[in-house]
């Protein structure tokens, strides 16, 4: 994937958020670009998230975790873009559907956008796939809560902002 340095501030944004969830370490998760509509996330293919140990096929849960991921992360960029703050935005609902099993030994990248926000809830759609986002492993539709930013504790913030603010 090609590092897009035009998305450079947000991406930023977007690893790091994503870096701060335990579970998203885990999987190996790694943000490869970010903008104020759409963020790609990568899950790299490992032995450890077999669901399936006669096919190799990735667990459906960790594709389910990618979308939520993804989408979270495009709910933080779309709200850091629009209003200059961070909110915590915890998934209120999240709808995947699965069109067909990932490819054993190839990665699985998430795109997910958040195209509305309204005053209390952030909506969000993403798809998984491999090779082409034309050929999708599932599609995801997401809401979001939006939590006021006085609620983010300051670690937190000041771990996703880096040194951006103090």
């Amino acid at each position: 994937m090609p590092d897009n340095s035009e998305f450079f501030p947000l991406t930023q944004l977007a690893t790091r958020f994503v870096d701060q969830l335990t579970h998203c370490r885990r999987l190996g998760l790694k943000v490869h670009e970010a903008s104020e509509h759409h963020v790609l996330i990568e899950l790299p293919y490992n032995e450890a998230l077999i669901g399936y140990p006669d096919t190799g096929v990735i667990h459906g849960g960790v594709i389910t975790t990618l979308m939520d991921t993804a989408s979270g992360s495009a709910v933080v960029c779309s709200i850091y873009d629009k209003y200059q703050s961070l909110e915590l935005s915890p998934t209120l609902d999240l709808r995947v559907d699965y069109m067909k099993p990932a490819q054993p030994n190839q990665p699985v990248f998430g795109f997910a956008e958040c195209y509305k926000l309204s005053s209390s809830v952030a909506f969000t759609r993403a798809i998984a796939y491999q090779e082409s986002i034309d050929d999708p492993i599932a599609h995801a539709v997401g809401s979001f809560m939006r939590i006021s930013p006085e609620l983010i504790g300051k670690e937190f913030q000041q771990a996703l902002m880096g040194n951006q603010h103090g």
